[in-house]
């Protein structure tokens, strides 16, 4: 069929003939993107105008009454499972004979199953309903004429947009204001990884808002990647509506694959990149509009009190010039200059050029000019940046030191840096300055814990790192260490490794010494050491600290070390650090510092019991049962929003049974019964003294020292926990049925499908025992499933480390023979296979 036969049959105003012809279009693969959205709104054009002249009745002249497209039908976006916003406008003089011609246009939209959203309204009440409601008035503002009264539409259109401008005063904060509950919450599509394209921030809903901005005559938003980025957001989402076949905006993780495989992309990656950059284009545009919106509105309410002053001095004003502003006395506002740096000024609350700056001969000026801006708190003209990118030189290799200490002093700026390295990042700058940056630029990362983007991340982690600087004898290396900490993971295989040597070549090239750039390598390279072995190793091992001296080297190292892991930890998301967490790192730091120190000595004795650890194993021992105790835990932990506010850790429940087997399993069996979930869990045993145990066995209690938290509801009282465990370890309470009878009655949602577990060995991790490790996906259960195997392999847990990041459960066994002997290496590989086939069982 030819176009014009096409055409022809779409006009047509039965369902079957659009319905057909809007198919072919969709499926044909000769048109994406733009072209075929266009031809998508023209053929429903062709289909509404048809439904319009056949149900008025009048072929031609038709007046009084006319069909209007509004919203994104109206810019002509159609992406194809959008919905049609249409506008019924008539002159209110003839309601019979509208309503009957809405009810001929509005059904057979209905009956092709096409979403609708309609109205029918005069010119006045239209005007009236805009002025009422914000949303009403933007879609107007895209009032396009479908079939009808020509001049009706023209004179709706010319009057919602004199309204608009008229009111853009009072309206324009209401946008924002908008704008700002939606990103609240819906989040930052540029680093979230399942986005909303339409409703998150940088997403589709800003980029017509600041369409909307620019009709209001009073700011217009930067065009630079603008229009590319709104067109790479409606490509993205028209590939999923068509993947999917339904009408969503938001990019599920399960969609991602099929959405790029339809754009022709590589892969579920590089389709998430392309729309972090668009979303970026569109938020920094939407920061520069807004930014100005705000200054122009000051200026308005600051005009009036300024002519007054001008009538009032007039003779003296009329022929004043203040600094190298503009003369007052035309009434012209006078632009004040603040010096700030060499060559950068503050003007009207940004940070420019000064007018004698010449970026051409200085290569330093744009880190200058940052450092400047996020020092003084203030944002970056974006004609500024715009300046420094297009005319600045390239940086001699190596920086100049004035260069490198510029960039430390905008890494240390706090929370200030993040809008300032956007601004650059916008523009290029980041890229030419540190070309390695380019590789982690919108990379996605694929972890739950992760809030953020690989970049966004690196510098959150300065952020977090400039609060720490005083705790650090070179806090330089601690900002840049964090800038660089991830800097591998644009790369294959270990990030840690290839970050190695990337930091090494970048802190050259910045001009740092040789020396300095060995510890920023080792920074990057360590930057897990710390926090990997506090929460996975035995800390009570010498093996284990012998192993992080060796690492990081020398005090000062450690020192840097300690800091970029918080720092890190606090940039990564909420579930990647707790006081917890930090108690047993500054244990880790303090252990090594005394053997860099000569102070520790090769055998240090075992962490000594507290009082109520001590007397729940006394009690154990001589009533031969278990007894528990349960308390609610707080520590005050410093944060950013809440200085010294105490930071839950759930309850903690100790545990002491006299030493037996299959306490692990039991334990764990029984929490899970409860619906307790397991935070944190360790496991060590305690020998109590001669006058205690009266020769009466080795006197062994196993310590249970755990963090769990109610799934549901309260937690279960002591008394209830400790009956089911002694139930538990004598085998009257089957734990195993009792947790398939629960998922059988209340089967789990199908999500995500996670990765599968891996269980493997560390090799030398201890002298003692051998270290197994567990990571797989965090289920009620699981670490009930994991005790029982171990039992099942017939080997003795010694001690455990067991934490959850986010949905993953990353967990330590220290294991031995029954002989209290590491596993033999066949052995221990053996266990480590059994282990992960039965975690990878249903």
């Amino acid at each position: 069929m030819t176009g014009t036969e096409e055409r022809t049959s779409a006009e047509s105003p039965e369902p079957g003939g659009y319905a057909a012809a809007r198919l072919r279009l969709l499926t044909e693969g000769a048109r994406t993107g733009p072209p075929r959205r266009a031809a998508l709104a023209e053929l429903t054009d062709d289909w509404l105008a048809g439904l319009f002249t056949a149900g008025a009745g009048r072929p031609q002249g038709i007046s009084g009454i006319s069909l209007v497209a509004v919203g994104g039908y109206g810019r002509g976006e159609l992406s194809p499972r959008s919905d049609l916003d249409l506008l019924l406008l008539h002159d209110g003089s003839d309601p019979t004979a509208v309503a009957a011609l809405a009810d001929r246009l509005w059904y057979p939209v209905w009956d092709l199953g096409l979403d609708l959203d309609h109205s029918v309204r005069t010119l006045a009440e239209a005007r009236r309903t805009a002025g009422e409601d914000l949303k009403v008035q933007l879609g107007l503002l895209d009032a396009r004429h479908l079939a009808g009264d020509l001049g009706l539409t023209a004179g709706l259109r010319t009057a919602v947009l004199a309204d608009w401008r008229n009111q853009a005063p009072k309206r324009l904060p209401e946008l924002k204001e908008l704008c700002d509950e939606r990103a609240e919450r819906q989040g930052e599509l540029r680093f979230l990884l399942e986005p909303d394209l339409k409703e998150a921030r940088g997403g589709l809903r800003d980029a017509t808002a600041l369409r909307a901005v620019a009709a209001s005559w009073l700011a217009d938003a930067p065009r630079e990647g603008l229009a590319e980025a709104r067109r790479t957001l409606l490509d993205v989402r028209d590939a999923l509506h068509l993947s999917t076949g339904r009408a969503t905006d938001r990019l599920a993780l399960q969609e991602q694959d099929q959405v790029a495989a339809e754009l022709g992309l590589l892969d579920a990656d590089v389709l998430l990149r392309q729309v972090y950059e668009a979303a970026g284009v569109i938020s920094y545009a939407a920061d520069v509009t807004w930014r100005e919106v705000g200054r122009v509105l000051r200026s308005r309410a600051v005009r009036p009190r300024l002519r007054k002053m001008a009538r009032e001095r007039s003779d003296f004003l009329r022929r004043a010039v203040v600094g190298d502003g503009r003369a007052l006395g035309g009434g012209k506002q006078v632009a004040e200059r603040s010096p700030l740096a060499e060559g950068v000024v503050e003007q009207d609350g940004e940070v420019v050029l000064a007018r004698a700056a010449r970026p051409e001969r200085d290569p330093v000026l744009p880190l200058r000019a940052a450092a400047a801006a996020a020092q003084a708190g203030l944002p970056l003209s974006p004609y500024a940046v715009r300046r420094l990118a297009a005319a600045a030189r390239p940086l001699p290799t190596p920086w100049p030191a004035e260069a490198r200490e510029e960039l430390v002093t905008l890494l240390g700026s706090g929370r200030p840096t993040v809008e300032v390295w956007e601004a650059l990042e916008a523009e290029g700058l980041i890229s030419r300055l540190l070309p390695d940056w380019e590789r982690v630029r919108c990379r996605p990362q694929r972890n739950a814990v992760h809030i953020w983007t690989v970049d966004r991340h690196l510098i959150e982690t300065a952020v977090r790192a400039a609060a720490l600087t005083r705790h650090v004898h070179r806090p330089d290396l601690l900002l840049v260490g964090a800038l660089l900490h991830d800097i591998g993971k644009g790369w294959p295989g270990d990030h840690s490794v290839a970050g190695e040597i990337i930091a090494k070549d970048v802190a050259t090239r910045i001009g740092f010494d040789a020396e300095d750039a060995a510890v920023l390598a080792t920074l990057v390279r360590h930057h897990l050491l710390l926090v990997d072995t506090a929460t996975r190793r035995d800390l009570d091992d010498p093996a284990t600290v012998r192993s992080v001296a060796d690492a990081v080297g020398t005090q000062g190292t450690l020192e840097l070390l300690h800091a970029l892991t918080e720092a890190d930890a606090l940039a990564t998301g909420p579930a990647a650090w707790s006081s917890w967490r930090g108690s047993l790192v500054a244990d880790l730091v303090r252990r090594v510092g005394a053997l860099l120190a000569g102070d520790l000595p090769d055998e240090p004795a075992p962490t000594a019991p507290t009082a109520e650890q001590e007397r729940l194993a006394i009690e154990a021992f001589r009533t031969g049962g278990p007894v528990l105790a349960l308390r609610a835990r707080s520590e005050p932990v410093p944060t950013e929003e809440t200085p010294g506010a105490p930071e839950p850790l759930g309850v903690e429940l100790l545990i002491a049974v006299p030493d037996q087997s299959a306490v692990l399993p039991a334990v764990a069996g029984v929490l899970a019964v409860h619906r307790l979930t397991v935070r944190t869990a360790e496991l060590r045993t305690l020998r109590l003294p001669q006058d205690v145990n009266d020769g009466d066995g080795d006197g062994s209690v196993l310590l249970l020292d755990w963090r769990v938290a109610a799934e549901y509801g309260s937690l279960p009282e002591a008394a209830r926990l400790r009956a089911d465990l002694v139930r538990a370890l004598d085998g009257s309470l089957d734990i195993g049925g009792r947790l398939a009878e629960r998922d059988a009655a209340y089967p789990r949602r199908r999500g995500l499908l996670a990765p599968p577990p891996r269980v493997t060995v560390a090799p030398a991790a201890s002298h003692h025992a051998t270290v197994i490790e567990v990571r797989a996906q965090d289920a009620p259960g699981l670490l009930h499933r994991i005790g029982m195997a171990l039992e099942k392999a017939g080997v003795r847990v010694r001690s455990m480390h067991v934490s959850t990041l986010g949905a993953n459960a990353v967990d330590a066994f220290y294991v031995t023979t029954g002989a209290g002997e590491p596993l033999p290496e066949q052995d221990a590989g053996s266990v480590a296979r059994v282990l992960e086939e039965t975690l990878r069982a249903p």
